[in-house]
C-alpha cells in the first residue's frame, strides 16, 4: 500500500471508532435524532428487536424509555475492525449497567457491526446487533446465559 492509501485507512479506521463511540453516547444521553444518522437510511438494528429505516429506528430507540427499562449506560472495548474499500465489519464488546423498574441490573454481550461508507463520506451503520452473554440484577450476581430481563432473552449471544 502507497503512503496514501495508509493514511486513509487510518482516517477509516479512526472514523469507525468515532461511529462506535458516537452511538453510545448519543443512545445513553437520549439523542434520537443524531443516534438514527449514524444509520444508513435503510440501516438496521437487530436485538432486543429488528427494526429497520431511520423512522423505526427513531421510534424504537425513544420507546426504549417508556417501558420498564429505565436507564443505562453503554462502555464497548475491544474492538475489531476488518476493513475492505468502502466496507466494514467488526465487533465490540458491551458492558452495560442498567435500571430495570427500579432496580439496577448488569448486562454484557456483543455488537456484530456492518458499516459502509456512504455518498457524503460518512460512515454508518448499515445493521448493529446486539447479542447478550446475560443479563442480570445487580444484587443477585450473573452468571452466563441468565436473562432476567426477558427482551434479553430473546437477543441470547449463541457462543455462550
Amino acid at each position: 500500500m502507497d503512503l496514501e492509501a495508509r493514511v486513509r485507512r487510518l482516517e477509516d479506521l479512526h472514523e469507525i471508532g468515532q461511529l462506535r463511540a458516537r452511538y453510545c453516547q448519543y443512545l445513553d444521553d437520549g439523542r434520537w435524532d443524531d443516534l438514527v444518522e449514524l444509520f444508513t437510511p435503510d440501516g438496521t438494528f437487530a436485538g432486543l428487536s429488528t427494526v429497520t429505516g431511520r423512522a423505526a429506528l427513531r421510534e424504537f430507540f425513544a420507546g426504549l424509555r417508556e417501558g420498564s427499562l429505565q436507564a443505562w449506560w453503554h462502555f464497548s472495548s475491544n474492538e475489531t475492525i476488518d476493513l475492505s474499500g468502502d466496507v466494514a465489519t467488526g465487533q465490540t464488546w458491551l458492558d452495560q449497567p442498567c435500571v430495570v423498574d427500579g432496580v439496577a441490573h448488569i448486562a454484557a454481550g456483543r455488537y456484530t457491526d456492518r458499516m459502509v461508507r456512504c455518498d457524503d463520506g460518512r460512515w454508518r451503520f448499515a445493521e448493529r446487533r446486539v447479542t447478550f452473554f446475560f443479563w442480570s440484577p445487580l444484587a443477585d450476581g450473573w452468571q452466563a446465559g441468565r436473562y432476567d430481563y426477558p427482551p434479553a432473552a430473546h437477543a441470547a449471544d449463541a457462543n455462550r
